[in-house]
């Protein structure tokens, strides 16, 4: 099977989009659709579906997927058995506020050979195994043999249309968002990302939906760009974009600020020279009093 093939298609299936897939992974789109046809070929099933919003998978691709991420991991982990070389780490999207972290200590340290990976739900069983060094994490548990270092606590916003009642305010609270419907299908329960947004709504008395199919963050923005009823919830430093005609609105959450904790975890023992220069780089300044935390994390 052709790993380039499958990395492609998981990037696609992380982005909604062959479009964003590409960007994500510096190719061209043509490059993109040859690949998931030439993989769709290979197992004879059809993976994706192609509407106006972007790329669905469909249920074959579904199943696939998970067996996807575990093929890719499994290189990483032949590739960690026969050479050293760059420091590789995993973030959860390449969109992300992790991503943009790297991409400052990249910035900073431009002699450090950095490998950025997404491994989505098996970021921990690569570093475990030493097929990457190290991940980006919200912290809810952590095996013995792990350790974490908080790096970065991330202000959320609402993100929502200009018809919203609350798109021409300045900041919210907490408390003002109950009562408007939060949509977050992208929320998975038993992830951190589940966890913690579910600790959130518990200590504010929001309701965040995640229900309906998660066809990628263009639907979500397309649905809250035509509501006056649905918004969602971004981290302030997600590289999100729109269309021009959806004018949307990145609302400030404020008093207190809730914020998402993301942390560096490693491997104790790794001895690879430009952890600690990352470790270092990454050491947090003093943090903001009025933010909101849940408790394991505070």
């Amino acid at each position: 099977m052709d790993l380039d093939a499958v990395r492609t298609f998981a990037a696609a299936a992380e982005a909604g989009r062959f479009q964003d897939a590409a960007v994500d992974l510096s190719i061209t789109q043509q490059a993109v659709s040859k690949r998931i046809a030439a993989l769709e070929k290979s197992l004879g099933a059809r993976l994706f579906t192609r509407t106006a919003r972007g790329a669905v998978l469909t249920g074959e691709g579904e199943a696939f997927l998970p067996h996807a991420r575990e093929l890719l991991l499994a290189e990483a982990r032949a590739l960690a058995s026969v050479r050293t070389g760059p420091l590789r780490v995993d973030v959860i999207g390449r969109r992300l506020c992790p991503a943009g972290l790297l991409r400052e200590f990249h910035e900073t340290h431009p002699e450090v050979a950095l490998e950025v990976v997404t491994l989505f739900d098996t970021a921990t069983a690569a570093i475990r195994a030493g097929s990457v060094d190290a991940s980006f994490r919200a912290v809810v548990e952590l095996p013995d043999d792990l350790d974490a270092q908080r790096v970065f606590d991330e202000p959320l916003q609402l993100l929502c249309g200009p018809a919203h009642p609350l798109a021409a305010l300045s900041s919210v609270t907490p408390a003002e968002l109950a009562g408007h419907r939060i949509w977050m299908p992208g929320v998975v329960p038993g992830t951190e990302w589940g966890t913690y947004y579910a600790e959130f709504a518990a200590a504010f008395g929001l309701s965040i939906d995640a229900a309906g199919p998660n066809f990628g963050t263009e639907v979500v923005l397309d649905t809250i760009a035509e509501s006056a009823d649905v918004a969602t919830l971004v981290g302030a430093r997600s590289r999100i974009l729109w269309p021009a005609g959806h004018d949307l609105r990145r609302v400030p959450i404020e008093n207190p600020t809730p914020v998402y904790p993301h942390s560096l975890v490693w491997r104790r023992g790794n001895a690879h020279p430009a952890l600690a220069e990352l470790r270092a780089h990454l050491r947090p300044g003093a943090r903001a009093g009025a933010t909101w935390l849940p408790g394991w994390a505070s």
